[in-house]
């Protein structure tokens, strides 16, 4: 791992993408033993959430690697959260797991982060790099969640909102609304995964919040079947959100990533 990466004061930052595409990454790595942990937050999120501290917490009690980043447009990153489609944070989050990951890595996606994590491990099978997969903890995962929980269930005023203006500004519950753009649904069909098998060639475990109103356990259930059926486990939190953000929901994260190794 560069050791100029440092979890502490500033991030480092590196550079994604090329000419006008090109976007200020950035980055907080923590030195330790492997395997290293790699944190792929979810949707409008940045690497100092409750769960991303909490990881990176424990990496530092276990003297383990840890890795965190902001999609561009997210956080710290440079670049407009408009202006983000599925394919762009997919090459930022390979672009800073082959750059900055040495050895084996334990992939935590949450939400969003989760179908970043399923599409990280298929590339990863296409193009080994010098890290490789440890294994997936995946919370509350929302893969394919442009077509499915959202374009599946917008109404037709919305729909007809993103393709004649090519962005809608949708309520949200934390905070303010934001944009979903005509290039992030169409981009996200070239990256579905529930229409077929998905390989990730390492353990997964998924956790999921019986309560989620913005993933539901479903989902979950739908991804599971996707997956090769060895050393998957679905817990299902009966009074879990989507967030699972409660102590008792990082003490389950937690367990899932020390079960990796």
């Amino acid at each position: 791992m560069n050791q100029a990466l440092e979890t502490a004061g500033p991030p480092a930052f590196i550079e994604v993408g090329a000419g006008h595409s090109s976007r200020r990454i950035a980055v907080r790595a923590r030195e330790g033993s492997p395997p290293g942990l790699f944190w792929l937050g979810g949707f409008n999120s940045d690497m100092k959430g409750t769960k991303a501290l909490a990881l990176e917490d424990w990496a530092a009690e276990c003297g383990r690697a840890c890795v965190r980043f902001d999609y561009s447009g997210h956080g710290e990153s440079g670049g407009r959260f408009a202006d983000g489609t599925i394919g762009r944070w997919l090459e930022e989050s390979v672009a800073v797991f082959r750059q900055v990951c040495r050895g084996p890595q334990v992939v935590i996606g949450s939400s969003m982060g989760g179908w970043m994590a399923l599409l990280l491990a298929r590339e990863l099978l296409r193009q080994p790099a010098e890290a490789t997969l440890a294994g997936l903890v995946l919370i509350a995962p929302a893969p394919d969640f442009t077509e499915e929980l959202m374009w599946k269930g917008f109404s037709p005023e919305i729909r007809q909102e993103i393709e004649t203006k090519g962005v809608w500004m949708r309520p949200s519950e934390y905070g303010e609304p934001y944009p979903i753009t005509r290039a992030l649904i169409e981009d996200g069909r070239k990256h579905l995964l529930l229409g077929g098998a998905i390989n990730v060639g390492c353990p997964v475990r998924i956790l999921q919040g019986a309560q989620d109103p913005d993933v539901p356990w479903q989902h979950a259930f739908a991804l599971t079947h996707r997956l090769p059926a060895d050393d998957v486990v679905l817990t299902v939190i009966q009074d879990g959100d989507h967030r699972l953000s409660r102590p008792q929901d990082i003490a389950r994260m937690l367990a899932a990533v020390g079960e990796m190794g």
